[in-house]
């Protein structure tokens, strides 16, 4: 007698290796999907920290220039760079119109320079042309006065610079005599010498020439 024995099938149990395994990868794209959910979060709170940052310094910037720009009264970012823009223009203005005033300036001082060298030069050719040489003559005329006679170029402002001189030497003018002949200043004085000032001839005449060669 043969016995057979018929195949019993049991349905799927919970912890069957086909189950655990297609668990097993449900959980794995949860999991995958929840990193890159946490990642594109961390980009967009990086992004956003950046966006707050730059929009901060921008509102900073904006704040300095409206420092630097005089009559802003609104405060709209359109209206200070618009502002910004015009006085910067004004600016670069002015300092194109200073900069032509001060070549007009420089020009014209320029020509006077010009025109007082060529004086210098005229002068001096003519003194020449009629023998004239820079003069110096001192003599004692009491206990304390000279009389002091120079020769010298005519020259723009020389006289005044001769006079602040001989105040320096500590010499009081009187009855002083001013004439201008062919390119020559021929001054005389009678000259009252106040405490401390120079009484010796030869050094006073010494002194004087200097003086004019220098004027």
């Amino acid at each position: 007698m043969v016995i057979r024995c018929a195949k019993m099938e049991f349905p799927n149990s919970p912890f069957d290796d086909s189950n655990i395994s297609e668990e097993r990868e449900v959980g794995g794209r949860i999991d995958k999907r929840k990193q890159i959910d946490g990642e594109v979060k961390e980009y967009k709170s990086k992004n956003l920290k950046a966006e707050r940052n730059r929009r901060q310094k921008l509102s900073e910037r904006l704040l300095q220039l409206r420092s630097l720009v005089p009559n802003i009264t609104n405060m709209t970012k359109e209206t200070i760079i618009t502002d910004a823009i015009t006085y910067i223009r004004e600016l670069q203005t002015n300092v194109d119109n200073l900069s032509e005033q001060l070549l007009e300036m420089e020009a014209t001082h320029g020509v006077e320079l010009e025109t007082k060298n060529e004086e210098i030069i005229d002068t001096a050719e003519e003194m020449g042309k009629w023998g004239i040489e820079p003069e110096v003559q001192v003599a004692h005329i009491g206990p304390n006065k000279l009389w002091i006679k120079i020769v010298c170029q005519k020259k723009r402002g020389g006289f005044t610079k001769l006079m602040e001189a001989m105040n320096v030497l500590g010499f009081d003018l009187n009855d002083t005599s001013v004439t201008a002949s062919r390119g020559a200043l021929l001054v005389t004085s009678s000259v009252k010498v106040v405490c401390g000032g120079l009484t010796e001839a030869n050094q006073i005449r010494e002194i004087l020439l200097e003086i004019i060669r220098g004027i």
